[in-house]
């Protein structure tokens, strides 16, 4: 399996704070926004991942990560031109994707909840074709929708309804069989130029081979796209992390936790920031497990 991070796109609605800076490289509490989506692909087992920016932007995101190896992981990167849509992502992957099946993530979603690494792991593990990820919302005509049967399989997709057939909004985790770089390959850009997920997705419901998970209540799914979502967010994950006493989308303790890393390089990559409560964290964690 491999794994895309798109952190593209222009951030105009966060401005003047991305007026020069990838919406993605912004703080969320204490760590960039990037570690949330990647610690996603990290808890699914996903090693190879690719991050996808806007040209100017891939190299901040080089300097911050590297080549993952510290993280027991390889990372890649590519350079999405323009905003031309999520599904394009899977066209800019193609040759990282290769033969393989892919977990795409919008570099500005959060999720955490109880289990999540095993969910998206016995999904993976299970997958044919399509698997979308459904979070309940009160104003659901904001969103992509999608309406299933009692078996999770989908029966429909509604892209910002007047009268949504559900609650369930599709948030921005989507797992695929290989067959989606040859779906996105056939997908018609929009009258604006951009090639739709929703499109993509549609042709999996079509085939009949489109699920949908529920993350149901107990689980929080954030966007932060606005100043305030990106300050909900950083409230929520302080609120957590200090009153747990554990840290969220920690890349260096996934890594440790997922055996891509042992504890020894664990406590080096803390002590390396032994200044911050964040590297003091690592290094206990290291030698307490």
């Amino acid at each position: 399996m491999k794994g895309i991070v798109l952190a593209g796109g222009t951030g105009t609605r966060l401005y003047p704070l991305t007026h020069a800076v990838s919406k993605q490289m912004l703080p969320v509490y204490n760590k960039p926004l990037i570690y949330y989506p990647l610690s996603v692909l990290m808890l699914g087992k996903i090693r190879d991942i690719l991050i996808i920016s806007s040209p100017q932007h891939v190299g901040a995101f080089r300097e911050l990560l590297g080549d993952g190896s510290q993280l027991g992981i390889n990372i890649e990167y590519a350079a999405q031109a323009e905003p031309n849509g999520i599904a394009e992502a899977l066209l800019i992957g193609a040759d990282f994707i290769g033969d393989e099946p892919v977990t795409l993530v919008l570099g500005d979603n959060i999720y955490h909840g109880p289990g999540f690494g095993r969910l998206l792991q016995a999904e993976i593990q299970n997958l044919d074709g399509c698997v979308l990820f459904g979070y309940s919302v009160g104003d659901p005509e904001r969103y992509g929708i999608g309406e299933v049967d009692a078996n999770g399989q989908l029966i429909s997709l509604q892209e910002k309804p007047v009268a949504p057939k559900s609650d369930l909004a599709i948030t921005g985790l989507y797992v695929y069989d290989n067959n989606v770089v040859d779906v996105a390959k056939n997908v018609r850009p929009s009258p604006r130029g951009e090639l739709e997920i929703t499109d993509v997705n549609r042709v999996y419901l079509e085939q009949g081979r489109a699920r949908m998970v529920n993350l149901g209540r107990g689980f929080a799914w954030l966007d932060t796209g606005t100043h305030d979502s990106l300050l909900q967010a950083s409230q929520f994950v302080q609120t957590l992390e200090q009153r747990q006493g554990v840290r969220i989308a920690c890349l260096e303790e996934i890594s440790f936790r997922m055996g891509f890393i042992d504890a020894a390089a664990c406590y080096e990559l803390g002590s390396q920031l032994a200044k911050t409560d964040y590297g003091k964290y690592l290094m206990e964690i290291s030698h307490h497990t």
